[in-house]
């Protein structure tokens, strides 16, 4: 029996679960329960590959042996990683001198026998260290004299900072859900972790730690930055912010990259505050908003530190590595407390990658950032009777941060969001041939449902389709769902005319039904839906309308499906 069967699984989960069986014979019965069921080719090269790593994993190749002149540079760079023996890796030298000679090749030979170099004591050398200013002297950035960064190593930090988003006045949702994770997180991260008898933690790897490293609880700190953001406070508290820092100013009622970045790393460095005792935070949390995308960039840059965009997920662990430009000593383990792991798609959402950002000898990584993507988290409900603190930050902004002057714009009555829909009925290319008709046949279905509204996808808002004037105005790029759009995950998804590409497949395959409609029998949206009518959506639509007038939808769909 496999501890993970694919085929109850959509692809995008499928990369990182995979990457954490180590079990070829394991491997093999899945692929064998792929092949029976579903058969979808990403999801079988996902799980050869994996074969095919843990094979050559397994082939134990003697590097004192090897033949150098079949090996590329990268199996060499590979093999000389975990190759300890200094005399070992001179013979592979002069091997690869009277072999191919690749410059490349040679190097990495030379740098590992450079790590291994012992002093005078028998001890591993530790990496030297230059000071930035010796090692760039022409380096000319706003960081250059590294004020903050050499003025911190080693500094204190604490808390989980949350920039908190509003627009007309109200906070948005992605700003509450945030929240809602910082507070679920850090309520974690003030729990003392379970101890044996012995004294010793049992779980030392369950992002548990009672608080900062003197034993004290750390805070969720929400961020409020423009005009009129003080009437918020509350309800930032409401949704998990220990404390609320706000500032006001008339001129800030619409974003700016200048006075926004200045005012939110001014809260975050050293300064003589009654509500902040340390140098800087230590994780600093934005939405991936166009907005928050900016300024979580230029916040992290002008801090010096590391930026994680676009997460799925936030988790607080240890982590242990191996790197000497981490560790500080070649050979040697270091375990990192308090480390935010940061998952994001790659590749549009077929892999996924955990970013951390680690420190390094004589050089701090504060605050730990990242951007998270609108959706990721549930929406919690806010509790009107939780109590924080609010402050307002002070300080003077010159003048020459507003050098825009912003004379006239336009506001839209009210923005498309997506998100809080039940149903959602998307079109896709597959409107082509007829694009008004198709727009009123997924409009007519979306009127026929209590609470739905109508998506489409990237491949119709970049098209140049002629569109009447009642529906052209449904065409707009806020409707686009996928990996440049939103992301949904209503309780019924329709797809027409969309073959399903990962792009799109990232903003909607985590709706709990998915009914698709197409022409191609093979097209990619097939793997994914719960219900796929191999029609054309001219036909379809309309009966699937009438069925739900009729109150017979579910019937109408398994029997198209069927048809």
């Amino acid at each position: 029996m496999v501890s993970l069967d694919p085929t109850e699984h959509e692809i995008a989960e499928l990369g990182p679960k995979i990457k954490d069986v180590d079990d070829v014979d394991e491997l093999e019965e899945m692929l064998e329960l792929e092949e029976e069921a579903e058969d979808r080719d990403p999801v079988k090269t996902l799980i050869e590959g994996r074969i095919d790593t843990l094979s050559e994993d397994d082939e134990d190749v003697d590097p004192g042996e090897a033949d150098l002149t079949e090996l590329t540079v990268a199996d060499v760079a590979n093999m000389v990683r975990d190759v300890d023996d200094v005399d070992v890796l001179e013979d592979m030298l002069e091997r690869e001198r009277e072999g191919k000679e690749r410059k490349s090749a040679i190097s990495q030979i030379e740098k590992r026998i450079e790590d291994l170099t012992q002093d005078d004591d028998g001890e591993a050398a530790e990496v030297e260290y230059v000071p930035p200013e010796e090692k760039y002297p022409d380096l000319d950035h706003p960081t250059s004299e590294k004020r903050w960064v050499e003025g911190t190593v080693d500094g204190d930090y604490r808390d989980m900072w949350v920039y908190c988003e509003t627009q007309q006045g109200e906070l948005i949702d992605v700003s509450k859900e945030m929240l809602g994770k910082a507070r679920e997180l850090m309520d974690g991260y003030n729990e003392a972790p379970a101890s044996d008898a012995s004294g010793g933690s049992e779980d030392e790897s369950s992002g548990k730690y009672g608080g900062d490293e003197d034993g004290n609880p750390e805070d969720v700190v929400a961020v409020l930055i423009g005009d009129g953001v003080a009437d918020l406070a509350e309800e930032a508290v409401a949704y998990g912010a220990d404390r609320v820092v706000y500032h006001e100013d008339e001129r800030l009622a619409r974003f700016r990259h200048k006075p926004y970045t200045e005012i939110f790393c001014a809260m975050c460095r050293d300064g003589d505050f009654e509500w902040r005792d340390y140098h800087e935070p230590r994780y600093n949390v934005f939405p991936a908003t166009n907005n928050g995308r900016d300024l979580s960039a230029l916040v992290q840059g002008e801090l010096d530190s590391g930026l994680a965009s676009d997460c799925s997920d936030l988790y607080i662990d240890s982590a242990t590595i191996s790197n000497p430009a981490k560790t500080g000593t070649p050979g040697d383990n270091k375990v990192f407390e308090r480390i935010l792991h940061m998952p994001r798609p790659d590749f549009s959402g077929f892999e996924y990658s955990t970013i951390l950002c680690i420190d390094k000898p004589h050089r701090d990584f504060h605050p730990q950032g990242a951007s998270v993507i609108p959706g990721t988290f549930d929406l919690p409900e806010p509790d009107p009777d939780r109590e924080g603190e609010i402050v307002e930050h002070d300080l003077d902004l010159p003048d020459d941060w507003f050098q825009v002057e912003v004379t006239d714009f336009d506001r839209l009555e009210g923005g498309v969001d997506l998100t809080g829909n039940e149903v959602v009925v998307a079109l896709g290319r597959g409107i082509g041939d007829r694009p008004t008709e198709g727009m009123e046949l997924g409009l007519e279905l979306v009127d026929a449902f209590e609470e739905a509204d109508l998506g489409l996808s990237r491949g119709v808002i970049t098209a140049s389709y002629e569109f009447d004037s009642h529906v052209e105005d449904y065409v707009a790029e806020e409707r686009q769902i996928g990996e440049s759009g939103q992301v949904v995950e209503p309780d019924l998804y329709v797809a027409a005319g969309i073959s399903g590409a990962v792009q799109h497949k990232v903003g909607m395959d985590e709706s709990d039904t998915i009914v698709s409609i197409n022409t191609d029998p093979d097209a990619d949206i097939r793997d994914f839906s719960d219900y796929y009518i191999e029609g054309d959506l001219f036909e379809v639509l309309p009966r699937l309308t009438e069925a739900l007038k009729e109150g017979e939808f579910s019937t109408a769909v398994a029997e198209v499906s069927d048809d």
